[in-house]
């Protein structure tokens, strides 16, 4: 029975327990928080990692989120510029008639990781190997990692991936009741500055003025468009 030593023994704690027992005989599996860690490069993922590997953890499931930049294998959208993103998009979409055939592999990477955990063969990799594997099994490996946050009990990423909440939202991101790591946090507020600033050009500014005067000459919507004219005139 419960101790009169201290607050176990009162019956709010008693039922909280009796509801935790009943959960276990139904089969319901306590929540296991995740640990994020934070880093401001990908640079610094890789050293991670690769202690990570020395040490007894090694083989805890794990995954690291990063952009399509470090993971796109796609021929023809990871050899393009700036519109990655756009592209992959696109191909997810079919607007043109054409599918991404490494996004349908995807499955692939998360059973290969299974089946070495079932092995006991299993250890902590880096993007470069996640990359490697994907060009083997012909599989995203963009989309596996984030297929793997399912069942990681490690979830490294950048900064901006914790921080900015339109790309926590984009990538499924929960932090409540999980544990956030931040490595080398001094560098947090040069990111949090980052992750709401936008940079444009003077040739930019000076096309949105002309759409915007456009817009206002012509009556559409004078009182939405002539605050952001006057912005555009300001800067």
């Amino acid at each position: 029975g419960p101790c009169t030593e201290c607050s176990c023994s009162s019956g709010k704690e008693t039922d909280k327990d009796t509801s935790n027992t009943k959960k276990k005989e139904n089969g319901d599996q306590s929540f296991i928080p995740k640990i994020f860690f934070g880093t401001r490069t990908h640079k610094q993922i890789s050293q991670i990692t690769r202690e990570l590997k020395r040490t007894a953890y090694s083989s805890v499931p794990m995954t690291i989120l990063s952009s399509r930049d470090y993971t796109c294998i796609h021929p023809v959208v990871s050899s393009s510029g700036s519109n990655r993103n756009e592209m992959c998009v696109e191909l997810l979409e079919g607007k043109h008639g054409k599918s991404c055939l490494y996004y349908h592999g995807v499955h692939k990477v998360s059973e290969h990781h299974a089946l070495q955990s079932a092995r006991s063969v299993s250890e902590a990799w880096d993007i470069e190997d996640l990359v490697r594997l994907g060009k083997k099994l012909r599989a995203c490996p963009y989309f596996a990692a984030r297929e793997l946050m399912v069942g990681a009990d490690i979830v490294f990423c950048p900064y901006n991936y914790l921080l900015d909440p339109q790309i926590r939202e984009s990538m499924d991101i929960n932090l409540k009741g999980h544990v956030v790591i931040l490595d080398e946090a001094h560098n947090i507020e040069d990111s949090a500055r980052e992750s709401v600033s936008y940079g444009v050009t003077e040739n930019q500014l000076r096309a949105a003025r002309e759409e915007l005067d456009f817009m206002v000459n012509n009556n559409i919507r004078q009182k939405d468009h002539k605050p952001l004219q006057a912005v555009c005139c300001s800067l």
